[in-house]
């Protein structure tokens, strides 16, 4: 888990890191988050003066953003856990938003990051899977039942490896960051090589590295054009612990989109901006927004006091 205070412009004011304790059950997780929450708030209150005025809060899986509930996250073992209306409980009945892990970090990249200033962009991480975040003018689309932006389950090798989700062939079988490493695994004959060592290989000029580098690549160009094709966006962010091979990804994924798109206008193809504080600042920023329309509503203006941001749950 990861916190953070944050400031009104994303800025951090405070960082602080614990382990999920997933081990102990979900309830234990629930638990967790809610501890960690309240001693931020007290640390803020004791730091700064002033308790924060509101919370934001990511965690994965299935996320009901309007009603406040996590409804379901395979990694943390929960299914409808009324979350928000929990935090608002043990934060003194603070306003508290709700997010999704990978819109909430694309939130953060398109106001404060490798985005700031598009008014159309798309994020996609590539890690243990590959999801993305629609960006709108300065919003996250969630879509009509908040599945917006699952690219990784976009079918780009038909009939080929089985996915989770059921079907067979989605991208996040050949692009994510673990896909690639059990690729690279496989070929060098290391059980314990990971997509780092293949990126390390690649540089080196392994040819085996090199190919399963470029079937990756290919992959994520397929699935990313399917993307730019419906959405238009004027900027690809992509991150993730894939993107930490800088160039080595960026050139070759540049010249996979670019030999593929025809009427398609080609987006300016970026790294992300934030590393792994995306999803605090990304909270923040749902947390300030709340101050922000709660003031509209009211016809004052929001101040500019610490808020908090409570743990970005990232398994």
């Amino acid at each position: 888990m990861k916190a953070a205070l944050a400031g009104p412009g994303g800025e951090l004011l405070h960082q602080a890191r614990r382990a999920t304790g997933r081990e102990r059950g979900p309830e234990a997780v629930v638990a967790g988050i809610l501890d960690f929450a309240a001693e931020l708030r007290a640390y803020g209150a004791d730091r700064f003066g002033e308790p924060a005025r509101a919370a934001g809060v990511a965690v994965p899986g299935i996320v009901d953003a309007e009603q406040g509930v996590a409804v379901y996250a395979a990694n943390l073992g929960w299914r409808d856990v009324p979350l928000r209306a929990l935090l608002a409980e043990r934060l003194g009945s603070v306003p508290v938003a709700l997010g999704h892990d990978v819109r909430t970090g694309g939130l953060a990249e398109g106001r404060i990051g490798a985005g700031r200033g598009a008014d159309r962009f798309l994020f996609v991480p590539l890690g243990t899977g590959i999801a993305g975040a629609i960006g709108i003018d300065g919003r996250v689309e969630a879509g009509a039942h908040g599945f917006a932006g699952e690219i990784g389950h976009v079918v780009v090798r038909p009939g080929g490896i089985a996915c989770p989700c059921g079907q067979r062939g989605c991208l996040e079988r050949f692009a994510s960051a673990s896909a690639v490493s059990q690729a690279w695994a496989q070929a060098c004959g290391d059980p314990a090589a990971d997509a780092a060592d293949c990126a390390k290989a690649v540089e080196s000029g392994d040819a085996r590295a090199l190919a399963v580098w470029q079937d990756a690549v290919d992959a994520l160009a397929d699935g990313l054009v399917a993307a730019l094709t419906l959405l238009d966006p004027r900027v690809l962010i992509i991150g993730g612990g894939l993107a930490e091979a800088g160039e080595t990804l960026f050139t070759p994924l540049r010249d996979a989109v670019r030999r593929r798109v025809t009427f398609q206008k080609l987006p300016e193809i970026v790294p992300a901006a934030l590393g792994d504080t995306a999803g605090c600042l990304g909270a923040g920023l749902m947390a300030w927004d709340l101050l922000a329309a709660a003031a509209t509503a009211s016809g004052t203006t929001a101040t500019t006091s610490t808020t908090a941001t409570p743990p970005e749950v990232t398994t």
